[in-house]
């Protein structure tokens, strides 16, 4: 029976095989991912641990290597890569293309939770599903608008508590990155003189400052039918907090931490600058998730920035726009 006869004789049959295929080609329609070259790269983890001030020798021996030697026992990790740099390290994990990616970082998260200690300047590791020095799919400009005074310098924590975060919570992007523009830092500048006179070290100024920047839990108590939690409050919240704190006492009197510094709040030393038409701006990237649909990922980042537009960027007198689009072919 060929196929014709075979259509006539079930012709119920024959529309229910025809409706499925119909039904499995659009849905494969809507769902592939469409990109102008295919998606062969494999699924990638970073881990990137902050530590301010740090040299990369100091990064690789107290971080790196640690965390080198609990990862390399990683169930499926094909390759890894560590970089140490200044202020922070980064390690980059290669996995097989047909790695579960939300089981790869539970994994890499479970032993890196192994690492014993961190020096106490060390911030906690964060893990992204993506290299995030890869290729981006989108890089956009963030500058001030006509008329506005402000030093867009002066904005890189706005860009990423606002334009970043937004980003990154888009499905199919994996991160996001910020170019350009200053950090803010607390500064405590010592006079040595003063320090000396006083029979006071460096090291004297760093203890009394690390020891006075901590909440304690005083315990709990009960009062009736209430509940009281006690804490006590010593994270610093301003310049004169710090300037308040006591380094020693010499001769029955304090020693505070304004008496031998100046203490201000200022902005780090730009290491590198991002500049459009001429002018000083920050730049801002997404980097596509492996195995996203670009096309989508596209189309929901430029509503995101025309809701930042309209938005809060608008009140306070900024713009973002776009200046490469991956999409575009």
């Amino acid at each position: 029976m060929n196929v014709i006869q075979f259509a006539i004789r079930y012709p119920v049959t024959t529309s229910v095989v025809v409706i499925l295929v119909i039904l499995f080609g659009v849905v494969s329609l809507t769902k592939l991912p469409i990109q102008l070259t295919p998606d062969v790269s494999k699924p990638e983890i970073t881990i990137e641990t902050p530590w301010p001030g740090a040299s990369p020798k100091e990064v690789e021996r107290e971080i790196v290597d640690k965390q080198e030697e609990q990862i390399k026992g990683v169930e499926g990790l094909e390759k890894m890569f560590g970089e140490s740099s200044y202020d922070s390290g980064q390690i980059i994990l290669r996995f097989p293309a047909s790695t579960n990616t939300d089981t790869a970082l539970l994994r890499v998260s479970n032993r890196l939770n192994q690492v014993k200690e961190y020096p106490e300047e060390v911030d906690e590791p964060v893990i992204r599903s993506a290299d995030t020095r890869g290729r981006a799919m989108g890089w956009f400009i963030f500058e001030p608008l006509e008329g506005n005074p402000i030093a867009i310098d002066t904005l890189r924590d706005f860009a990423e508590d606002v334009i970043k975060a937004r980003f990154e919570r888009i499905p199919g992007v994996a991160a996001s990155n910020v170019y350009g523009g200053r950090n803010r830092e607390l500064r405590v500048l010592v006079d040595p003189l003063k320090l000396a006179s006083r029979s006071l070290t460096v090291q004297d100024l760093a203890q009394a400052l690390d020891r006075e920047n901590r909440d304690y839990s005083a315990g709990d108590f009960d009062e009736g039918k209430r509940a009281y939690v006690v804490r006590t409050i010593g994270e610093y919240q301003s310049p004169e907090d710090v300037g308040n704190v006591i380094i020693a006492r010499r001769d029955g009197a304090p020693v505070y931490v304004r008496d031998v510094a100046t203490v201000s709040v200022a902005y780090k030393e730009p290491r590198h600058v991002v500049r459009e038409m001429g002018r000083n701006s920050i730049a801002v990237n997404a980097i596509r998730e492996t195995g996203a649909n670009i096309l989508d990922a596209m189309q929901q980042l430029r509503e995101a920035v025309q809701e930042l537009n309209d938005g809060v960027l608008q009140r306070r007198g900024f713009k973002l726009f776009q200046v490469y689009d991956e999409t575009d072919y």
